[in-house]
């Protein structure tokens, strides 16, 4: 007996991953994501699809650029190992740096995604900061 392949419509599948059709369809163009199956009206997706998109999402939430991704999906090992390294710096890349102020004069400066962080270990590490900054300059006035 031939198994059946369960299909999404594209409005499914984004509500499944939780992305706009808009973001699904450049993923695709970009070569992220397989092309649906059939054409036109008949195109559909399927578990593949979905399984491709979660992976993304994955490794953007592991800070990973979509350029990053892109090249690891068309490598041999693919992206089954553990988390890569964010590529080396080049000239004209664009990075997004967090400021954390704890104080007049403390600064805490990192980029997520070279450090490996997910957005809530960045909430916890700068949590953490502050609040040892806190205690050290407690200590420091009895």
């Amino acid at each position: 007996m031939k198994e059946q392949k369960h299909r999404f419509t594209l409005d499914e599948l984004a509500g499944l991953v939780d992305l706009p059709r808009r973001t699904i369809r450049y993923y695709i163009q970009i070569g992220l994501v397989d092309k649906p199956e059939g054409l036109g009206r008949g195109a559909h997706y399927v578990q593949q699809h979905l399984e491709q998109l979660l992976e993304i999402r994955k490794w953007q939430q592991a800070g990973l650029s979509l350029e990053r991704i892109r090249e690891l999906l068309h490598t041999a090992d693919g992206l089954d190992g553990p988390v890569p390294p964010p590529l080396p710096r080049r000239r004209g890349s664009v990075e997004v740096w967090s400021h954390l102020m704890v104080d007049d004069g403390v600064e805490l400066i990192l980029e997520p995604g070279r450090a490996g962080l997910t957005p809530e270990q960045v909430r916890a590490l700068a949590e953490g900061v502050m609040a040892l900054y806190t205690e050290i300059r407690s200590q420091e006035e009895s």
